[in-house]
């Protein structure tokens, strides 16, 4: 009687022939991986000990240092921010790894079985067109976010426990880009993408620079209109009182005159006593700032990662039904 019962489809077998062709790949990729954690741990330990060394001494970066301390002051900073710019690099990384996604699933893991044509015989063994793909999509969707997830918690673990003369802004590109869950987001994308371009295009050189071009475009387009993703606030009052934002994300700032109007910062930004005529005709009362405060990250953090999970789940629905109108 069970021999007659139809079995269903299943992803275990295919994920493992897709684990077995990439092995030496996810080998590296995950030896990669844990060398980078290792040196984000190392490297705010030891930024942290520069750090303890440095207040322990009698040389203080405040104020005038003296000219005994000149040297060893310097050499302090100089230390600090080579330290820190070891946490921009890993930053930039895991702002280029979606990309690298995206071009690994596009190239390799598709567009060459389709090039090559040994895409067939997966499917004459009983494994539909739709498995196949799932397939190759579980493993590098299982594997990836995970990886991406661990990479982020570790990288902003190091960047807060030294407490360097260099703290990151939390609006920064590279910072914002590399926290939070934007990074999971990002990678999801660029699986998506990269399965669209391989089952388009079909030819592995072409599909890896369509997939890394379609990845690397939607990045640098959120990242210029980000901070009209949410509402800013805004201040209004004396030069000083708009200029006082501790820790905001300044988007626009200017003055304001008698009627109301903005006059923003690239007009008449020189002293009025320098350039007169600038001003003529108008009474300025006040500045003026657009900004966004730290407490807006996560909003921000939100509202871009639905843009690209809903991007991520489109590309994702449109590789299917290209694959089923071309494969049935």
């Amino acid at each position: 009687m069970s021999t007659l019962t139809p079995t269903r489809p299943s992803l275990r077998g295919p994920a493992r022939v897709v684990v077995r062709q990439h092995r030496p790949a996810l080998r590296i990729a995950g030896g990669l991986a844990l060398a980078a954690v290792l040196g984000l741990v190392a490297t705010a330990l030891w930024s942290s000990h520069v750090v303890d060394a440095f207040a322990s001494g009698s040389c203080s970066v405040e104020g005038d240092p003296g000219r005994s301390c000149y040297q060893p002051v310097r050499d302090y900073l100089d230390t600090a921010l080579a330290l820190s710019r070891v946490f921009d690099y890993a930053a930039l990384v895991l702002a280029v790894l979606p990309v690298l996604a995206g071009m690994f699933v596009a190239g390799p893991m598709i567009a060459r079985e389709l090039e090559s044509g040994t895409f067939k015989v997966s499917w004459t063994q009983s494994v539909p067109p739709a498995h196949w793909l799932a397939a190759k999509l579980a493993v590098p969707a299982a594997l990836l976010p995970a990886g991406t997830a661990v990479l982020t918690a570790v990288l902003a673990w190091a960047r807060s426990y030294p407490h360097t003369p260099y703290p990151a802004q939390w609006y920064e590109p590279p910072v914002f880009n590399a926290s939070g869950v934007l990074p999971l987001a990002s990678t999801l994308l660029g699986l998506s993408v990269g399965a669209l371009a391989g089952l388009l295009i079909r030819r592995t050189v072409a599909a890896m620079g369509a997939a890394a071009f379609m990845t690397g475009a939607v990045t640098v387009a959120l990242t210029a209109v980000r901070g009209s993703l949410w509402p800013p606030r805004t201040v209004t009052g004396t030069p000083e009182t708009a200029r006082a934002l501790d820790g905001a994300w300044t988007l626009d700032n200017g003055r304001i005159t008698d009627t109301g109007a903005r006059l923003s910062a690239d007009t008449c930004w020189q002293p009025v006593s320098e350039h007169p005529a600038c001003l003529a005709g108008r009474t300025v009362t006040g500045e003026y700032a657009d900004y966004h405060p730290a407490s807006h990250f996560w909003p921000l953090q939100l509202v871009e990662t639905g843009i690209l999970l809903a991007l991520a789940a489109l590309a994702l629905a449109l590789a299917f039904r290209v694959l089923r109108r071309r494969h049935g």
